[in-house]
């Protein structure tokens, strides 16, 4: 879960319908960036102004499946950068607006009971903690009963597009790769009978045997 990162079917161009990774190497990347975007470091002075919060809103549910987004919680940016809850919601869904202070567009929705992980993260980057070292002190955390991953797992939906993927007059966003992952803390492919090898045509588990191990969807699944 670094950096900026962290998919869904509805047919709306609001989020493209999924389709086959251009290739395991893209696929990768979507994972490793896209799994990351939920947990934003805080903002350097001088960063972008945040739109409006109901257009933050807006794009942040994109990801979701059309049934699930009037009730998602989204979190986003006041005008000072600081990331705020701009609507509570009363579902299972939380979604984090796009970071105005980069660059490509992204916007991560995940079932409430990951909040602690993601949240953690959130907040040790915030202290200044970097790169695999934030996994390193979570994973430590949760050995020693200090934070807790959800026994029955969690969905986590993306969309990631390059700047001016996003259209806030029309609501809908363009050139967006989605991503949807089911986290299943502790699972291998021992235990899950899912396979451990990255692959474009069926699901497989990322980072096996951690407490962030994911079944990683593909684009083919389709009814």
């Amino acid at each position: 879960m670094m950096g900026r990162g962290p998919d869904r079917r509805p047919v709306s161009l609001t989020a493209a319908p999924m389709r086959p990774a251009i290739s395991l190497v893209s696929l990768l990347a979507a994972s490793a960036t896209g799994l990351a975007a939920q947990t934003p470091a805080a903002h350097p002075a001088g960063h972008h102004a945040a739109p409006p919060a109901a257009e933050q809103i807006a794009a942040a549910v994109l990801p979701l499946p059309a049934e699930m987004r009037a009730t998602a919680t989204v979190l986003g940016y006041d005008a000072a950068g600081k990331l705020v809850t701009l609507r509570e919601g009363s579902g299972a869904m939380r979604c984090l607006a796009d970071d105005p202070a980069q660059e490509n567009f992204h916007v991560a929705c995940y079932h409430r009971a990951l909040e602690p992980f993601m949240a953690r993260g959130r907040s040790l980057r915030a202290e200044g903690v970097k790169g695999t070292e934030v996994d390193t002190v979570r994973f430590r955390e949760i050995a020693a009963g200090k934070l807790t991953m959800p026994r029955a797992g969690g969905a986590l939906y993306t969309l990631t597009g390059p700047a001016g993927s996003w259209n806030a007059a029309t609501g809908k966003a363009t050139g967006v790769r989605p991503l949807f992952v089911y986290y299943m803390p502790g699972a291998t492919g021992a235990t899950s009978g899912i396979t451990e090898t990255p692959s474009r045509t069926e699901p497989w588990l990322m980072f096996p045997g951690t407490p962030k191990a994911h079944v990683m969807l593909v684009g083919t699944m389709t009814p």
